[in-house]
Protein backbone atom coordinates (compact mmCIF):
# COMPACT_ATOMS: atom_id res chain seq x y z
CA UNK A 1 0.00 0.00 0.00
CA UNK A 2 2.69 2.51 0.78
CA UNK A 3 4.82 1.92 -2.57
CA UNK A 4 1.04 2.69 -4.67
CA UNK A 5 0.40 6.03 -2.26
CA UNK A 6 3.73 7.41 -2.55
CA UNK A 7 3.31 9.39 -5.37
CA UNK A 8 0.09 10.68 -3.77
CA UNK A 9 1.04 11.36 -0.39
CA UNK A 10 1.46 15.11 -0.82
CA UNK A 11 -1.92 15.37 -1.58
CA UNK A 12 -3.07 12.88 1.31
CA UNK A 13 -1.00 14.78 3.84
CA UNK A 14 -2.99 17.87 2.48
CA UNK A 15 -6.41 16.43 3.11
CA UNK A 16 -5.35 14.91 6.37
CA UNK A 17 -4.23 18.28 7.66
CA UNK A 18 -7.45 20.08 6.15
CA UNK A 19 -9.95 17.78 7.47
CA UNK A 20 -8.04 17.76 11.23
CA UNK A 21 -8.47 21.71 10.84
CA UNK A 22 -11.99 21.63 9.25
CA UNK A 23 -13.43 18.55 9.42
CA UNK A 24 -14.51 19.41 13.51
CA UNK A 25 -16.22 22.74 12.74
CA UNK A 26 -19.43 21.70 11.82
CA UNK A 27 -19.36 20.08 15.59
CA UNK A 28 -17.81 23.50 17.28
CA UNK A 29 -20.00 26.01 15.42
CA UNK A 30 -22.84 23.95 16.60
CA UNK A 31 -21.45 23.61 20.31
CA UNK A 32 -21.04 27.19 19.98
CA UNK A 33 -24.18 28.04 19.36
CA UNK A 34 -25.99 26.11 21.50
CA UNK A 35 -24.03 27.51 24.31
CA UNK A 36 -24.80 31.05 22.97
CA UNK A 37 -28.62 29.90 23.60
CA UNK A 38 -29.57 29.76 19.62
CA UNK A 39 -31.98 27.35 19.32
CA UNK A 40 -32.12 23.91 17.07
CA UNK A 41 -33.99 25.48 14.05
CA UNK A 42 -31.08 28.26 14.42
CA UNK A 43 -28.27 25.94 14.16
CA UNK A 44 -29.34 23.76 12.00
CA UNK A 45 -30.25 27.08 9.10
CA UNK A 46 -26.37 27.74 9.81
CA UNK A 47 -25.69 24.18 8.98
CA UNK A 48 -27.60 24.39 5.97
CA UNK A 49 -25.81 26.86 4.43
CA UNK A 50 -22.87 24.68 4.87
CA UNK A 51 -24.01 21.95 2.54
CA UNK A 52 -25.83 24.74 0.23
CA UNK A 53 -21.98 26.25 -0.32
CA UNK A 54 -20.85 22.56 -0.49
CA UNK A 55 -23.18 22.33 -3.63
CA UNK A 56 -22.95 25.27 -5.25
CA UNK A 57 -18.80 24.65 -5.19
CA UNK A 58 -18.68 21.21 -6.51
CA UNK A 59 -20.98 22.44 -9.56
CA UNK A 60 -18.69 25.55 -9.94
CA UNK A 61 -15.17 25.27 -8.59
CA UNK A 62 -13.99 23.24 -11.67
CA UNK A 63 -14.37 26.35 -14.12
CA UNK A 64 -12.23 28.24 -11.62
CA UNK A 65 -9.57 25.82 -11.03
CA UNK A 66 -9.46 24.77 -15.16
CA UNK A 67 -8.86 28.58 -15.39
CA UNK A 68 -6.29 29.14 -13.14
CA UNK A 69 -4.90 25.90 -12.40
CA UNK A 70 -4.71 23.42 -9.65
CA UNK A 71 -2.06 24.82 -7.39
CA UNK A 72 -3.05 28.36 -7.61
CA UNK A 73 -6.78 27.77 -7.00
CA UNK A 74 -6.07 25.10 -4.13
CA UNK A 75 -4.23 27.82 -2.40
CA UNK A 76 -7.29 30.41 -2.69
CA UNK A 77 -9.54 28.24 -1.52
CA UNK A 78 -7.52 27.33 1.29
CA UNK A 79 -6.73 31.00 2.15
CA UNK A 80 -9.96 31.57 1.84
CA UNK A 81 -10.86 28.96 3.85
CA UNK A 82 -8.18 30.12 6.51
CA UNK A 83 -9.73 33.54 7.14
CA UNK A 84 -13.27 32.23 7.28
CA UNK A 85 -12.22 29.84 10.23
CA UNK A 86 -10.39 33.22 11.92
CA UNK A 87 -13.73 35.02 11.51
CA UNK A 88 -16.03 33.01 14.00
CA UNK A 89 -13.81 34.55 16.54
CA UNK A 90 -14.86 38.14 15.80
CA UNK A 91 -18.36 37.97 16.66
CA UNK A 92 -20.51 34.89 17.73
CA UNK A 93 -23.80 36.01 15.60
CA UNK A 94 -25.85 33.08 13.55
CA UNK A 95 -25.97 35.17 10.70
CA UNK A 96 -22.68 36.02 10.37
CA UNK A 97 -21.76 32.35 11.26
CA UNK A 98 -24.13 31.38 8.85
CA UNK A 99 -22.41 33.64 5.76
CA UNK A 100 -19.33 31.76 6.91
CA UNK A 101 -20.55 28.60 6.82
CA UNK A 102 -21.53 29.15 3.61
CA UNK A 103 -18.28 30.73 2.62
CA UNK A 104 -16.50 26.82 4.18
CA UNK A 105 -18.61 25.30 2.30
CA UNK A 106 -18.03 26.80 -1.33
CA UNK A 107 -14.47 26.61 -0.27
CA UNK A 108 -14.11 22.96 0.98
CA UNK A 109 -15.92 22.03 -2.01
CA UNK A 110 -12.95 23.67 -4.23
CA UNK A 111 -10.19 21.88 -2.52
CA UNK A 112 -12.26 18.57 -2.93
CA UNK A 113 -12.30 19.23 -6.84
CA UNK A 114 -8.56 20.19 -7.16
CA UNK A 115 -7.48 16.86 -4.75
CA UNK A 116 -9.86 14.30 -6.32
CA UNK A 117 -9.32 15.42 -10.21
CA UNK A 118 -5.57 15.31 -9.29
CA UNK A 119 -5.83 11.47 -7.46
CA UNK A 120 -7.76 10.15 -10.36
CA UNK A 121 -4.97 11.90 -12.57
CA UNK A 122 -2.50 10.18 -11.04
CA UNK A 123 -3.92 6.83 -9.56
CA UNK A 124 -2.71 3.48 -12.06
CA UNK A 125 -5.63 0.85 -13.35
CA UNK A 126 -4.02 -1.31 -10.66
CA UNK A 127 -3.44 1.39 -7.87
CA UNK A 128 -6.52 2.45 -7.51
CA UNK A 129 -8.16 0.97 -5.25
CA UNK A 130 -5.46 1.68 -3.06
CA UNK A 131 -5.40 5.20 -3.45
CA UNK A 132 -8.60 5.42 -2.90
CA UNK A 133 -8.28 3.90 0.31
CA UNK A 134 -5.85 5.93 1.52
CA UNK A 135 -7.50 9.26 0.30
CA UNK A 136 -10.71 7.52 2.46
CA UNK A 137 -8.03 6.89 5.56
CA UNK A 138 -6.74 10.55 5.62
CA UNK A 139 -10.09 12.12 5.44
CA UNK A 140 -11.66 10.29 8.17
CA UNK A 141 -8.94 9.62 10.33
CA UNK A 142 -8.32 13.62 9.83
CA UNK A 143 -11.66 14.53 10.66
CA UNK A 144 -11.88 12.33 13.34
CA UNK A 145 -8.85 13.48 15.12
CA UNK A 146 -10.09 16.88 14.42
CA UNK A 147 -12.92 16.46 16.95
CA UNK A 148 -10.78 16.66 20.23
CA UNK A 149 -9.91 20.44 19.61
CA UNK A 150 -12.96 21.15 21.21
CA UNK A 151 -11.36 20.42 24.27
CA UNK A 152 -8.97 23.82 23.54
CA UNK A 153 -11.70 26.45 23.98
CA UNK A 154 -11.87 25.51 28.04
CA UNK A 155 -9.38 28.34 28.64
CA UNK A 156 -9.78 30.57 25.38
CA UNK A 157 -12.79 30.44 23.82
CA UNK A 158 -11.30 31.81 20.45
CA UNK A 159 -8.38 28.85 20.43
CA UNK A 160 -10.08 26.24 18.63
CA UNK A 161 -10.88 28.52 15.55
CA UNK A 162 -6.64 29.86 15.76
CA UNK A 163 -5.57 26.21 15.45
CA UNK A 164 -8.08 25.14 13.31
CA UNK A 165 -6.88 27.96 10.94
CA UNK A 166 -3.20 26.96 11.34
CA UNK A 167 -3.94 23.31 10.04
CA UNK A 168 -5.98 24.53 7.46
CA UNK A 169 -3.05 26.79 6.37
CA UNK A 170 -0.44 24.06 6.49
CA UNK A 171 -2.64 22.29 4.01
CA UNK A 172 -1.28 23.97 0.97
CA UNK A 173 2.34 23.76 2.01
CA UNK A 174 2.33 20.06 0.58
CA UNK A 175 0.27 21.18 -2.43
CA UNK A 176 2.26 24.19 -3.45
CA UNK A 177 5.72 22.50 -3.08
CA UNK A 178 4.21 19.06 -4.94
CA UNK A 179 6.05 18.05 -8.22
CA UNK A 180 3.32 16.22 -9.35
CA UNK A 181 2.11 17.23 -12.67
CA UNK A 182 -1.58 18.61 -12.27
CA UNK A 183 -4.03 17.62 -14.99
CA UNK A 184 -7.20 19.08 -16.59
CA UNK A 185 -10.24 19.52 -15.38
CA UNK A 186 -12.86 16.97 -17.47
CA UNK A 187 -16.22 18.16 -16.29
CA UNK A 188 -18.40 15.12 -15.51
CA UNK A 189 -21.70 15.91 -16.37
CA UNK A 190 -24.31 12.69 -15.70
CA UNK A 191 -27.69 11.12 -16.41
CA UNK A 192 -30.36 14.10 -15.01
CA UNK A 193 -32.03 12.71 -11.19
CA UNK A 194 -35.35 11.60 -12.49
CA UNK A 195 -33.31 10.00 -15.60
CA UNK A 196 -31.34 8.07 -12.85
CA UNK A 197 -34.46 6.99 -10.53
CA UNK A 198 -36.12 5.57 -13.56
CA UNK A 199 -33.06 3.17 -13.56
CA UNK A 200 -32.48 2.69 -10.14
CA UNK A 201 -34.92 4.12 -8.06
CA UNK A 202 -33.21 2.78 -4.62
CA UNK A 203 -30.45 3.99 -5.47
CA UNK A 204 -31.35 7.67 -5.75
CA UNK A 205 -33.82 7.89 -3.02
CA UNK A 206 -31.25 5.72 -0.38
CA UNK A 207 -28.53 8.14 -1.32
CA UNK A 208 -30.75 11.00 -1.07
CA UNK A 209 -32.41 9.71 2.71
CA UNK A 210 -29.15 8.83 3.66
CA UNK A 211 -28.14 12.26 3.18
CA UNK A 212 -31.32 13.55 5.22
CA UNK A 213 -30.14 11.63 8.16
CA UNK A 214 -26.35 12.47 8.05
CA UNK A 215 -26.74 15.78 6.98
CA UNK A 216 -28.44 16.15 10.21
CA UNK A 217 -26.49 14.25 13.15
CA UNK A 218 -23.39 16.24 11.43
CA UNK A 219 -25.39 19.32 12.24
CA UNK A 220 -26.61 18.36 15.20
CA UNK A 221 -24.89 15.35 16.98
CA UNK A 222 -23.06 17.87 19.37
CA UNK A 223 -26.20 19.42 20.03
CA UNK A 224 -27.65 15.68 21.31
CA UNK A 225 -24.59 15.47 22.84
CA UNK A 226 -24.48 18.30 25.01
CA UNK A 227 -28.28 18.36 25.76
CA UNK A 228 -28.22 14.62 27.79
CA UNK A 229 -25.05 16.70 29.90
CA UNK A 230 -22.22 15.27 27.57
CA UNK A 231 -18.79 17.26 28.75
CA UNK A 232 -16.46 19.11 25.77
CA UNK A 233 -14.51 15.84 25.54
CA UNK A 234 -17.22 13.08 26.04
CA UNK A 235 -18.68 15.27 22.76
CA UNK A 236 -15.34 14.86 21.12
CA UNK A 237 -14.96 11.28 22.12
CA UNK A 238 -19.43 10.68 20.98
CA UNK A 239 -18.55 12.43 17.72
CA UNK A 240 -15.15 10.83 16.73
CA UNK A 241 -16.93 6.77 17.37
CA UNK A 242 -19.24 7.51 15.26
CA UNK A 243 -16.73 8.81 12.24
CA UNK A 244 -14.78 6.15 12.87
CA UNK A 245 -17.43 3.33 13.31
CA UNK A 246 -18.09 4.53 10.08
CA UNK A 247 -15.01 3.23 8.44
CA UNK A 248 -15.09 -0.34 10.21
CA UNK A 249 -18.59 -1.79 8.65
CA UNK A 250 -18.02 -0.89 5.38
CA UNK A 251 -15.63 -3.56 3.66
CA UNK A 252 -17.44 -5.93 5.78
CA UNK A 253 -21.30 -4.98 4.11
CA UNK A 254 -19.66 -4.25 1.08
CA UNK A 255 -18.54 -7.63 0.63
CA UNK A 256 -21.74 -8.52 2.12
CA UNK A 257 -23.12 -6.93 -1.07
CA UNK A 258 -21.07 -8.64 -3.52
CA UNK A 259 -22.28 -12.17 -3.02
CA UNK A 260 -25.72 -11.40 -2.69
CA UNK A 261 -28.90 -9.03 -3.82
CA UNK A 262 -27.47 -5.91 -2.72
CA UNK A 263 -30.94 -4.47 -2.44
CA UNK A 264 -31.16 -7.12 0.55
CA UNK A 265 -27.94 -5.50 2.09
CA UNK A 266 -29.69 -2.09 1.44
CA UNK A 267 -32.98 -3.00 3.43
CA UNK A 268 -30.39 -4.78 6.43
CA UNK A 269 -28.58 -1.10 6.70
CA UNK A 270 -31.28 1.06 6.75
CA UNK A 271 -33.03 -1.61 9.39
CA UNK A 272 -29.73 -1.34 11.21
CA UNK A 273 -29.33 2.45 11.58
CA UNK A 274 -33.71 2.38 12.54
CA UNK A 275 -32.65 -0.31 15.81
CA UNK A 276 -29.24 1.41 16.38
CA UNK A 277 -31.56 5.11 16.38
CA UNK A 278 -34.05 3.49 18.66
CA UNK A 279 -31.05 2.01 21.13
CA UNK A 280 -29.33 5.18 21.36
CA UNK A 281 -33.17 7.30 22.50
CA UNK A 282 -33.85 4.33 24.93
CA UNK A 283 -30.08 5.51 26.31
CA UNK A 284 -30.05 8.87 27.83
CA UNK A 285 -26.71 9.22 29.95
CA UNK A 286 -23.23 9.13 28.59
CA UNK A 287 -21.62 6.00 28.67
CA UNK A 288 -19.96 3.29 27.53
CA UNK A 289 -23.48 1.82 25.68
CA UNK A 290 -23.83 4.89 23.96
CA UNK A 291 -20.33 5.42 22.34
CA UNK A 292 -20.56 1.59 21.03
CA UNK A 293 -24.11 2.43 19.75
CA UNK A 294 -23.13 5.84 18.12
CA UNK A 295 -19.99 4.25 16.20
CA UNK A 296 -22.56 1.20 15.03
CA UNK A 297 -24.84 3.99 13.96
CA UNK A 298 -21.66 5.86 11.99
CA UNK A 299 -21.08 1.89 10.78
CA UNK A 300 -24.06 0.99 9.36
CA UNK A 301 -25.20 4.82 8.13
CA UNK A 302 -21.74 5.54 6.40
CA UNK A 303 -21.92 2.33 4.55
CA UNK A 304 -25.21 3.60 2.63
CA UNK A 305 -24.02 5.56 0.27
CA UNK A 306 -21.31 3.63 -1.87
CA UNK A 307 -24.10 0.36 -0.98
CA UNK A 308 -26.44 3.00 -3.12
CA UNK A 309 -23.82 3.84 -5.61
CA UNK A 310 -22.75 -0.04 -6.40
CA UNK A 311 -26.45 -0.86 -6.60
CA UNK A 312 -27.01 1.49 -9.16
CA UNK A 313 -23.77 0.79 -11.10
CA UNK A 314 -25.42 -2.57 -11.08
CA UNK A 315 -28.05 -1.43 -13.18
CA UNK A 316 -26.38 0.69 -15.88
CA UNK A 317 -23.93 0.39 -18.60
CA UNK A 318 -20.06 0.86 -17.51
CA UNK A 319 -20.24 4.17 -19.65
CA UNK A 320 -22.88 5.93 -17.25
CA UNK A 321 -21.51 4.68 -14.15
CA UNK A 322 -19.12 7.47 -13.45
CA UNK A 323 -21.81 10.17 -14.76
CA UNK A 324 -24.35 8.36 -12.59
CA UNK A 325 -22.34 8.37 -9.41
CA UNK A 326 -21.70 12.17 -9.51
CA UNK A 327 -25.37 12.53 -9.73
CA UNK A 328 -26.15 10.24 -6.48
CA UNK A 329 -23.27 12.66 -4.76
CA UNK A 330 -25.44 15.99 -5.60
CA UNK A 331 -28.46 13.76 -4.61
CA UNK A 332 -26.55 12.87 -1.53
CA UNK A 333 -25.98 16.98 -0.84
CA UNK A 334 -29.40 17.83 -1.72
CA UNK A 335 -30.52 15.46 1.12
CA UNK A 336 -27.64 16.39 3.41
CA UNK A 337 -28.98 19.96 2.89
CA UNK A 338 -32.84 19.28 3.86
CA UNK A 339 -31.32 17.49 6.31
CA UNK A 340 -30.22 19.89 9.29
CA UNK A 341 -33.39 22.03 9.11
CA UNK A 342 -35.95 18.94 9.46
CA UNK A 343 -33.29 17.05 12.15
CA UNK A 344 -33.31 20.70 13.95
CA UNK A 345 -37.83 20.53 13.75
CA UNK A 346 -37.36 16.71 15.71
CA UNK A 347 -35.01 18.02 17.90
CA UNK A 348 -37.67 21.04 18.77
CA UNK A 349 -40.49 18.90 19.09
CA UNK A 350 -39.18 15.68 20.89
CA UNK A 351 -36.09 17.12 22.93
CA UNK A 352 -32.28 15.69 22.44
CA UNK A 353 -33.68 12.24 21.60
CA UNK A 354 -35.75 13.89 18.33
CA UNK A 355 -32.44 14.05 16.49
CA UNK A 356 -32.59 9.87 16.92
CA UNK A 357 -35.95 9.44 16.43
CA UNK A 358 -35.62 11.46 13.39
CA UNK A 359 -32.93 9.22 11.43
CA UNK A 360 -35.17 6.40 12.93
CA UNK A 361 -38.00 7.74 10.50
CA UNK A 362 -35.43 8.26 8.13
CA UNK A 363 -34.33 4.64 8.16
CA UNK A 364 -37.91 3.50 8.20
CA UNK A 365 -38.99 5.46 4.84
CA UNK A 366 -36.19 4.04 3.27
CA UNK A 367 -36.58 0.24 4.32
CA UNK A 368 -40.44 0.60 3.23
CA UNK A 369 -39.25 1.81 0.10
CA UNK A 370 -36.54 -0.98 -0.40
CA UNK A 371 -38.73 -3.54 0.41
CA UNK A 372 -41.34 -2.38 -2.32
CA UNK A 373 -38.46 -2.44 -4.78
CA UNK A 374 -38.05 -5.97 -3.86
CA UNK A 375 -41.56 -6.60 -5.16
CA UNK A 376 -41.24 -4.56 -8.03
CA UNK A 377 -38.57 -5.73 -9.43
CA UNK A 378 -35.85 -8.43 -9.95
CA UNK A 379 -32.25 -8.46 -8.45
CA UNK A 380 -29.42 -8.22 -10.66
CA UNK A 381 -27.91 -11.64 -10.61
CA UNK A 382 -24.63 -11.84 -8.49
CA UNK A 383 -22.56 -12.96 -11.39
CA UNK A 384 -23.58 -9.56 -13.20
CA UNK A 385 -22.93 -7.19 -10.03
CA UNK A 386 -20.17 -4.93 -9.75
CA UNK A 387 -17.23 -4.69 -6.89
CA UNK A 388 -18.67 -2.64 -4.00
CA UNK A 389 -16.41 0.53 -3.01
CA UNK A 390 -16.03 2.72 -0.62
CA UNK A 391 -16.28 5.75 -2.02
CA UNK A 392 -16.43 9.62 -0.33
CA UNK A 393 -19.05 11.88 -0.52
CA UNK A 394 -17.87 15.00 -1.21
CA UNK A 395 -18.65 16.52 -4.70
CA UNK A 396 -19.35 14.78 -8.32
CA UNK A 397 -15.60 14.98 -9.10
CA UNK A 398 -15.02 12.15 -6.51
CA UNK A 399 -17.40 10.04 -9.11
CA UNK A 400 -14.43 9.34 -11.17
CA UNK A 401 -11.97 7.83 -8.42
CA UNK A 402 -14.19 4.85 -8.17
CA UNK A 403 -11.92 2.02 -9.68
CA UNK A 404 -14.60 -0.38 -10.51
CA UNK A 405 -16.30 2.14 -12.91
CA UNK A 406 -12.92 3.39 -14.18
CA UNK A 407 -12.07 -0.55 -14.96
CA UNK A 408 -15.31 -1.08 -16.54
CA UNK A 409 -15.03 1.71 -18.58
CA UNK A 410 -11.25 -0.04 -20.11
CA UNK A 411 -12.69 -2.81 -21.03
CA UNK A 412 -15.10 -0.97 -23.44
CA UNK A 413 -14.12 -1.46 -27.25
Amino acid sequence: MLKAIAPVRSLLLAIFLLMAGNGFMSTLVSVRLEQGGSSALVIGAVATAYFAGLIIGSLRAGLLVGSVGHIRAFAAFVSLLSVSTLGYALHRDPVLWGMLRLIDGLCVAGVYVCLESWLNERAESETRGTVLAGYMIALYVGQALGQYLLNLGTSLPSLPFVVASMLVSLAAIPVALTRIHAPPIVPVAGPQIRELYAVSPLGVVGATITGLMLGGFYALGAVYAQRIGMTLSQVAFFMSAVILGGVALQYPLGILSDRLDRRRVIVLAFAGTIATSLGIVLVTEPGWPLLALGALFGGLSFALYPLCVAHANDRLPPEQRVSASSSLVLAYSLGAAGGPIAAASALTLAGPAGLFWFTGACGALALLFGLWRQLRAMPVPAEAQGTYQILPRTTPMSAALDPSAEADQQEEP
